[in-house]
């Protein structure tokens, strides 16, 4: 099924997200609409040598060449099925697939159902929890994978241009505010710009911690221009998701003036659309840093 025909289309904003849900053994998880083209039967494969021990080989879909994840394998997890299904999936512009025991429905969500995970073995791979009425379903951090079997993509997170000396003292007195749920991008976000100039970040979890600081920020009522001159916001996180966060910012007078960046692995046509249709300043995909720095500079030098 492709997600195009089977997905519900969401207004921009509205906190809420939709999943295809599937499953590993007993266990159920969940991937982000979003971030799914289509979902097949098994194709005939090709073996690679020296791959990622995760990777089962390469198939062709469209003329496209992907590689074939056995999520069973990367989880550690028993595969309980003789016809499983694989998922095709977009992330930071980059096509792959998983193979997944069983795919079942999509349920649309409220980003403030999600919960952080536990922090127990394995935890880095799931990026939230989703408690149902009769089940738990556990996000898994797609991302976290795609960068394990193709490490070019953090590459790209150190691949910034040296600028000149009068650029970089403008730089360091300009203050930048990061939502970003993954630590592991957080981090890689705030050395990058760091490294860039930028040394006044601040760095928040979600959307929701975001907006608090946002709003502590201008308590006092100066101008949130005196203390804060831009927002990078991922768009997939727990209690407030990086769509909501933007439309609060752009429908609140105090903060409209405020430029946002959305810089997601989500970034693709329909959802430029998303964020252009609630005041996003700019949208980046993932991991593209020099691309991000520029616009960075565009609005705040």
């Amino acid at each position: 099924m492709a997600m195009s025909e089977k997905g519900i289309l969401l207004e921009s904003g509205t906190n809420e997200f939709e999943i295809v849900e599937f499953s590993i053994g007993p266990v159920s998880y969940g991937i982000n609409v979003a971030k799914v083209r289509e979902v097949i039967n098994p194709l005939t494969i090709t073996k690679m040598p020296n791959v990622h021990p995760w990777v089962d080989g390469i198939f062709t879909l469209r003329g496209r060449v992907m590689p074939l994840v056995n999520l069973p394998r990367c989880l550690g997890a028993e595969s309980s099925t003789t016809s499983p299904k694989v998922i095709v999936s977009e992330l930071n512009n980059y096509f792959v697939a998983f193979l997944v025991d069983e795919v079942s429905r999509i349920h649309r969500i409220s980003w403030t159902a999600m919960e952080q995970p536990p922090n127990i073995a394995n935890s880095e791979m799931v990026v939230g929890i989703i408690k149902m009425a009769e089940k738990m379903v556990i996000l898994l951090d797609f991302e976290k994978i795609v960068s394990d079997i193709n490490p070019e993509m953090n590459e790209k997170f150190n691949q910034i241009t040296s600028a000149a000396p009068n650029v970089m003292d403008i730089r360091k007195n300009k203050t930048i505010l990061v939502a970003e749920d993954s630590r592991l991008l957080r981090d890689l976000l705030l050395s990058t710009l760091h490294n860039a100039g930028y040394a006044s970040i601040i760095l928040t979890e979600n959307g929701q911690d975001a907006w608090e600081k946002i709003e502590k920020l201008a308590a006092n009522g100066e101008p949130i221009e005196n203390k804060l001159q831009l927002v990078i916001t991922d768009i997939e996180m727990p209690q407030m998701d990086g769509h909501h966060l933007t439309k609060r910012i752009k429908e609140n007078e105090k903060f409209k003036h405020l430029p946002v960046i959305l810089f997601s692995s989500l970034i693709n046509e329909e959802m430029r659309l998303k964020g252009q249709s609630i005041g996003a300043n700019g949208q980046v995909s993932k991991p593209e840093i020099a691309e991000l720095i520029d616009l960075i500079d565009k609005f705040i030098l």
